[in-house]
């Protein structure tokens, strides 16, 4: 199991003298504290893909490794100060196939049968399409409109040898490989996966399974958190639920600290009587709780428990995802030895007003509608209906705002944040 935890126990601390902290200096101050802490390995190249590169992958070999015919044709050395407008040559007996290269020399005034994927025969530098000539008592001919190289692919045209094809900190994705191997990367040496685990706390909590209770709710968290965490990459494990007891939340801190790299928790994180989870980071642990300027997503607290770094999420199903896709997905991927990640976002007309004071960043869940797009009816961040309904947020910055219809607005779908 990957224990190479190499943080600083202060690396979640804000400074000092800030009430709330601004958005966008929490999330600089967060992706300059983290390092990775996962371990290295080596797997084939074609095992790698979704794992984080450990270090740059570098062409072994020139790509194609060969000149070679990118059709069906007749290969011949071009003339660029042949002005004939009907060229004649001499086809030489043999071919060159895929697989099948020919073993002799094109001399001028002849031309050779090759087939796409063939290697270039010496002598020649072109090809003429078979669809583009006339053959007769042995000769081919056609219009020539040809410059030297048409129909071709150069030795090391796509890559060459010690090229650049993806970098430390890139996630090896499908068509890197593709074009790795095309250039003889047999291997890559990549991080571990993290291993996370995720709970909830809480006594009101049951499993989705049980009937309801009096007084009682379904564990949201848990398994939205868990399936939100599987598609980023990490190996995760859902944990279940811990209820209001110190000393069963210490114990399964314990276990968990022993077998996970990162612990994810939602609920407890303030300072009530019942939040167990900030009364022991405080006392046996660290904690910092973020007093972010951002709506939904408060509380929020970061800290260690035996050197196993934790984020405690607030225990509002809409408010932990947000503080999940905001702060957890980014710092998740740097522990993880990739790129800190930055969504893409694009602007579109607003198809609804609000206003809305200084002060904090706010993160609505959103809807396009055609070249629109519309908010849901609320805003409350207990309300799992209104992520069911979104495709992504519209963020409205920390100044004043007021937004009326048409107005652009910036809006971050889901699919950007790997969703």
């Amino acid at each position: 199991m990957n224990k190479a935890k190499k943080l600083r126990n202060d690396c979640f601390a804000l400074p000092q003298g800030v009430d709330w902290t601004p958005l966008d200096k929490a999330l600089s101050h967060l992706e300059k504290s983290l390092t990775p802490i996962a371990e290295v390995e080596i797997l084939p190249i074609n095992q790698a893909i979704g794992r984080v590169l450990a270090g740059d992958l570098v062409a072994i070999s020139n790509s194609p490794p060969f000149s070679n015919s990118a059709v069906d044709g007749y290969a011949f050395r071009c003339d660029p100060t042949d002005a004939s407008e009907k060229k004649v040559l001499d086809l030489k007996e043999g071919r060159s196939a895929a697989g099948h290269p020919f073993s002799g020399v094109i001399g001028s005034g002849e031309a050779l049968r090759i087939f796409t994927g063939a290697v270039l025969p010496s002598g020649a530098d072109t090809v003429v399409l078979q669809e583009d000539i006339s053959f007769q008592n042995g000769k081919i001919s056609f219009f020539n409109s040809l410059k030297p190289g048409s129909n071709t692919r150069l030795v090391g045209e796509d890559l060459q040898t010690g090229q650049l094809i993806a970098s430390k900190g890139d996630r090896l994705t499908t068509f890197m490989a593709a074009s790795s191997i095309s250039a003889g990367i047999k291997e890559a040496k990549v991080y571990k996966r993290l291993s996370v685990g995720v709970f909830s706390t809480g006594d009101e909590l049951i499993d989705f399974q049980q009937n309801l209770n009096a007084g009682s709710v379904f564990d949201v968290n848990s398994p939205m958190l868990t399936s939100l965490f599987s598609k980023w990459g990490v190996q995760v494990t859902e944990l279940g639920k811990v209820p209001d007891n110190l000393e069963t939340l210490r114990n399964k801190l314990n276990e968990a600290s022993e077998t996970f790299d990162v612990l994810i928790t939602s609920g407890g994180a303030s300072a009530g009587d019942e939040d167990h989870l900030a009364l022991l980071l405080n006392k046996e642990g660290t904690i910092t709780e973020w007093r972010i300027a951002i709506k939904p997503g408060r509380p929020m607290a970061m800290g260690f428990w035996k050197n196993t770094p934790i984020f405690g999420l607030p225990g509002n199903p809409v408010a932990a995802a947000t503080c999940a896709l905001v702060f957890v997905r980014p710092a998740i991927s740097k522990l993880s030895g990739g790129q800190w990640l930055v969504p893409q976002a694009f602007y579109v007309s607003a198809a609804f007003e609000k206003s809305k004071k200084s002060g904090r960043r706010e993160f609505l869940r959103a809807r396009l509608a055609g070249d629109k797009v519309e908010i849901f009816k609320s805003e409350g961040s207990g309300l799992t209906s209104g992520l069911a309904w979104a495709t992504g947020f519209v963020e409205l910055p920390d100044d004043d705002v007021t937004v009326k219809l048409g107005d652009k607005v910036k809006y971050i779908p889901f699919s950007s944040l790997d969703l």
